[in-house]
Parts: structure tokens; sequence; C-alpha cells
């Protein structure tokens, strides 16, 4: 049975919240997606990063975080930036627009992540997040 095997479950969850998140950010009549958002999200915590730290951080290739990026660019909720010692690279900022947005979005992630861990109490959560960090590590690639 599929439901028996833990990754099945948690990738079930994962589709699950994510379905349930942009539901609700589309109802709300916002043009943007779970991955944009997080993008923008990235980024406001961390403008110095590369296009691949981006991807890293948010668990994509670096062909959607580029198109991501050009889109977020094109809408005016990213600024590219060049760098006056490397004039190949940009830094990217989140524009005041990008701020609007996530200033938009973030109530509804709020009530999103308040609906799917109700009834699960702070103690379990912080067990579960020690088991996932425990999976993710013994995942990690070995370092020699």
């Amino acid at each position: 049975m599929l439901n028996s095997i833990l990754f099945y479950s948690l990738d079930k969850a994962i589709r699950s919240y994510r379905r349930l998140a942009q539901a609700n950010i589309d109802r709300a009549g916002l043009d943007i997606t779970i991955d944009q958002w997080l993008v923008l999200r990235v980024l406001l915590e961390h403008d110095d990063l590369t296009q691949h730290e981006i991807a890293e951080r948010v668990f994509k290739d670096q062909a959607s975080v580029a198109r991501m990026l050009a889109l977020l660019t094109k809408r005016g909720l990213l600024s590219a930036i060049p760098l006056p010692h490397d004039g190949r690279r940009t830094q990217l900022r989140v524009t005041e627009e990008g701020q609007r947005m996530l200033d938009a979005v973030q109530p509804i992630i709020l009530d999103n992540r308040a609906l799917a861990l109700s009834g699960i109490t702070e103690e379990e959560l912080t067990v579960l997040r020690l088991l996932l960090e425990r999976i993710a590590r013994n995942c990690a690639p070995a370092t020699s």
C-alpha cells in the first residue's frame, strides 16, 4: 500500500498543501505562484545570492529559476542592478511593487499554515521538524 510508504505520505502532504495555498492565492486575485512568492522571499532576505544559490534554496532547477527571475523582473516585482565590479552580474532586489505583493500574500500564507497545522501541538511540530531535519541530513551527500 502506498500510504504505508513514509515518503509517499510526505509528498502527498506537500502537494496537498501547495494546491491549497495556490488556490487561496488565486481566490484572492493575486497574480503570483507559490514558487514565485518563494523566490521573492528568498531575495528579500538574501539579495546577494547567485541564480544557482536561489535555485538550491527554493528546490528548483536553474532553468526554472531563470524563467521565474525574468518574469518577476518583467512584471516589476524584481529589479536587476548591474554590479559595478563585474559587468556580467547583477544584484536582484525586490522592488516596492514586489514588496506590496509579498505583503498582500503574507496573511494568506499564515492562514494556509494555520489550517494545514490545525490540531497539531507545538510538541508534535518540534518532533516533526527534528525528524525531517534528520532525514534531510541522512540524505545529504557525504562530505570527505
